[in-house]
């Protein structure tokens, strides 16, 4: 059974590990499931990928893709019945997930972990942060998606950074004048398939009978 399925190492809790989970989702494309922990790192996905960062895809033919953004768009390049690689906003995509990527990532990790960064406040940071979720906020005023009427990759690929931007303090988060962000993220938490993305599995260990994603 597992010749004949890509396998996919992946770690539940990890935003980058989340949206590669979307991606096969919406592909509606199996994968053969290992779920790790980061603290013991199988030495199966460190033999692929030295580097040790999740998620990891390795193709039945040996191929290996090693991050998420690849990932994502891997998998719907193999099929994309629900339309998330809309051609007509493809670019604009690309640069809303670059600037998750980088510009708001820094910001995000800075706010998330404070006490490791006391260059600034907490509440600098997270500040910092809102650069970026006006610039959602602003999309998200006439549209439901990012990108127009429908979900597109760019929806799928940051929505997992917002969540945990907005799990640091969600007090807060719901306190900012965010209202079309906040009942964007409300969506997608509440959607059938991030329920299913965020499906609790044990760590997977050698001998182990496969798990099929989704199931």
């Amino acid at each position: 059974m597992t010749s004949s399925l890509h396998r996919l190492y992946s770690f539940r809790r990890c935003p980058y590990a989340m949206r590669a989970r979307l991606g096969l989702l919406f592909a509606e494309l199996p994968v053969e499931l290992r779920e790790i922990t980061l603290k013991n790192k199988p030495a199966q996905m460190l033999a692929i990928s030295p580097k040790g960062t999740v998620p990891v895809l390795q193709l039945f033919d040996g191929t290996v893709i090693e991050e998420s953004r690849e990932i994502m768009v891997w998998a719907l390049e193999q099929q994309d019945p629900q339309g998330l690689l809309d051609a007509k906003v493809r670019t604009q995509a690309n640069a809303l997930i670059e600037q998750n990527d980088n510009e708001f990532k820094h910001w995000l990790d800075r706010y998330k972990y404070a006490d490791r960064h006391l260059e600034m406040t907490q509440a600098e940071y997270r500040q910092r942060g809102e650069a970026f979720l006006q610039v959602l906020e602003e999309k998200l005023t006439q549209k439901p998606y990012l990108l127009g009427d429908n979900a597109t990759i760019a929806d799928i690929g940051i929505m997992p950074f917002i969540r945990q931007f907005a799990h640091v303090d969600r007090d807060v988060f719901y306190s900012l004048p965010y209202p079309h962000l906040q009942r964007w993220l409300q969506h997608w938490l509440e959607h059938a398939f991030f329920l299913q993305a965020m499906t609790k599995f044990h760590p997977w260990q050698e001998g182990d009978d496969v798990v099929v994603f989704p199931s």
